[in-house]
Protein backbone atom coordinates (compact mmCIF):
# COMPACT_ATOMS: atom_id res chain seq x y z
CA UNK A 1 0.00 0.00 0.00
CA UNK A 2 1.12 3.62 -0.53
CA UNK A 3 2.88 5.97 2.14
CA UNK A 4 0.15 8.41 1.83
CA UNK A 5 -1.21 6.65 4.93
CA UNK A 6 -4.30 8.80 6.62
CA UNK A 7 -2.57 8.48 10.67
CA UNK A 8 -4.87 10.33 13.45
CA UNK A 9 -3.61 10.16 16.82
CA UNK A 10 -5.69 10.85 20.11
CA UNK A 11 -5.19 10.65 23.69
CA UNK A 12 -8.11 9.39 25.88
CA UNK A 13 -9.29 10.13 29.75
CA UNK A 14 -9.94 6.25 29.63
CA UNK A 15 -8.16 2.73 30.32
CA UNK A 16 -6.61 0.73 27.78
CA UNK A 17 -8.82 -1.95 28.42
CA UNK A 18 -12.00 0.43 27.70
CA UNK A 19 -10.39 1.62 24.54
CA UNK A 20 -9.99 -1.51 23.60
CA UNK A 21 -13.80 -2.93 24.28
CA UNK A 22 -15.18 0.40 22.15
CA UNK A 23 -12.89 -0.46 19.19
CA UNK A 24 -13.69 -4.61 19.32
CA UNK A 25 -17.36 -5.16 21.04
CA UNK A 26 -19.60 -5.05 18.45
CA UNK A 27 -22.35 -3.60 20.81
CA UNK A 28 -20.00 -0.78 21.71
CA UNK A 29 -18.94 -0.33 18.22
CA UNK A 30 -22.60 -0.14 16.68
CA UNK A 31 -22.74 2.95 19.38
CA UNK A 32 -20.13 5.22 18.06
CA UNK A 33 -18.40 4.38 14.86
CA UNK A 34 -20.82 1.73 12.68
CA UNK A 35 -24.12 2.02 13.56
CA UNK A 36 -24.87 -0.63 10.55
CA UNK A 37 -22.26 -3.22 11.54
CA UNK A 38 -24.19 -7.08 11.54
CA UNK A 39 -21.18 -8.67 13.62
CA UNK A 40 -17.48 -7.71 14.58
CA UNK A 41 -14.51 -10.76 16.17
CA UNK A 42 -11.46 -9.46 16.90
CA UNK A 43 -10.12 -12.38 15.45
CA UNK A 44 -7.57 -12.76 12.95
CA UNK A 45 -9.54 -13.93 9.31
CA UNK A 46 -12.82 -12.75 10.79
CA UNK A 47 -14.93 -11.39 7.76
CA UNK A 48 -17.88 -8.84 7.78
CA UNK A 49 -20.16 -7.11 5.20
CA UNK A 50 -22.17 -4.78 5.82
CA UNK A 51 -23.78 -1.12 3.45
CA UNK A 52 -23.34 2.50 4.22
CA UNK A 53 -25.27 4.98 2.28
CA UNK A 54 -23.72 7.92 1.43
CA UNK A 55 -25.33 10.61 -0.35
CA UNK A 56 -27.91 8.54 -2.14
CA UNK A 57 -24.60 5.76 -3.21
CA UNK A 58 -24.76 2.50 -1.12
CA UNK A 59 -21.29 1.40 -0.36
CA UNK A 60 -21.22 -2.20 0.69
CA UNK A 61 -17.90 -2.44 3.35
CA UNK A 62 -16.39 -5.54 3.59
CA UNK A 63 -13.71 -5.83 6.48
CA UNK A 64 -11.54 -8.91 7.09
CA UNK A 65 -9.41 -8.91 10.62
CA UNK A 66 -6.03 -9.37 9.52
CA UNK A 67 -3.98 -8.52 13.07
CA UNK A 68 -5.18 -8.43 16.61
CA UNK A 69 -2.53 -8.14 19.72
CA UNK A 70 -5.16 -7.72 22.30
CA UNK A 71 -5.54 -4.60 24.36
CA UNK A 72 -2.69 -3.00 22.13
CA UNK A 73 -3.08 -3.49 18.02
CA UNK A 74 -6.01 -4.31 15.64
CA UNK A 75 -5.66 -4.17 11.56
CA UNK A 76 -8.09 -4.91 8.84
CA UNK A 77 -8.64 -4.94 5.53
CA UNK A 78 -11.16 -2.60 3.98
CA UNK A 79 -12.58 -2.43 0.55
CA UNK A 80 -16.06 -2.16 -1.42
CA UNK A 81 -17.86 -4.92 -2.69
CA UNK A 82 -18.42 -3.29 -6.61
CA UNK A 83 -15.22 -0.91 -6.42
CA UNK A 84 -11.73 -1.14 -6.98
CA UNK A 85 -9.33 -0.59 -4.59
CA UNK A 86 -8.25 -2.60 -0.94
CA UNK A 87 -7.37 -0.39 1.86
CA UNK A 88 -5.57 -1.51 5.29
CA UNK A 89 -7.17 0.34 8.71
CA UNK A 90 -5.24 -0.18 12.10
CA UNK A 91 -5.58 1.05 15.57
CA UNK A 92 -2.48 1.09 17.68
CA UNK A 93 -3.12 1.85 21.81
CA UNK A 94 -0.69 2.21 23.95
CA UNK A 95 -1.60 2.91 28.04
CA UNK A 96 -0.42 6.17 29.42
CA UNK A 97 -1.10 5.73 33.38
CA UNK A 98 -5.13 5.73 33.43
CA UNK A 99 -5.21 7.34 29.71
CA UNK A 100 -4.85 5.81 26.31
CA UNK A 101 -2.89 6.70 23.37
CA UNK A 102 -4.84 5.75 20.12
CA UNK A 103 -3.20 5.73 16.76
CA UNK A 104 -5.44 5.40 13.33
CA UNK A 105 -3.45 4.43 10.62
CA UNK A 106 -5.48 3.77 7.39
CA UNK A 107 -3.70 3.51 4.55
CA UNK A 108 -3.92 2.07 0.87
CA UNK A 109 -6.88 5.22 0.17
CA UNK A 110 -5.71 6.18 -3.04
CA UNK A 111 -5.99 2.46 -4.54
CA UNK A 112 -9.87 3.00 -4.24
CA UNK A 113 -9.86 5.50 -7.63
CA UNK A 114 -10.72 8.51 -5.97
CA UNK A 115 -10.60 10.53 -9.39
CA UNK A 116 -13.12 8.48 -10.24
CA UNK A 117 -15.28 7.74 -7.28
CA UNK A 118 -14.89 10.96 -5.34
CA UNK A 119 -16.93 9.71 -2.43
CA UNK A 120 -13.80 7.84 -1.42
CA UNK A 121 -11.67 10.59 -1.68
CA UNK A 122 -9.07 11.43 1.19
CA UNK A 123 -10.66 14.30 2.33
CA UNK A 124 -13.98 12.56 2.85
CA UNK A 125 -12.03 9.36 5.37
CA UNK A 126 -10.14 12.72 7.09
CA UNK A 127 -13.54 13.53 8.17
CA UNK A 128 -14.78 10.79 8.79
CA UNK A 129 -12.06 9.46 10.91
CA UNK A 130 -11.81 13.05 12.65
CA UNK A 131 -15.22 12.84 13.54
CA UNK A 132 -15.28 9.63 14.89
CA UNK A 133 -12.11 9.48 16.84
CA UNK A 134 -12.29 13.53 18.07
CA UNK A 135 -15.78 13.45 18.76
CA UNK A 136 -18.39 10.44 18.99
CA UNK A 137 -15.62 7.85 20.20
CA UNK A 138 -14.65 11.01 23.19
CA UNK A 139 -18.34 11.17 23.85
CA UNK A 140 -18.74 7.75 24.50
CA UNK A 141 -16.31 6.71 26.26
CA UNK A 142 -17.09 9.63 28.68
CA UNK A 143 -20.97 8.38 28.86
CA UNK A 144 -19.46 5.15 29.42
CA UNK A 145 -17.35 5.85 32.43
CA UNK A 146 -16.49 3.65 35.39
Amino acid sequence: MGNNSLIVKREYNASIEKVWDAITNIEKMKSWYMPELKNFLPVVGFQTEFSMTHEGKVFPHIWKVTEVIPKEKISYEWRYKGYPGNSLVTFDLQSEGNKTNLTLTHSGLETFQPEKYPELDRKQFEEGWNSLLNDLLVKFLESNSD
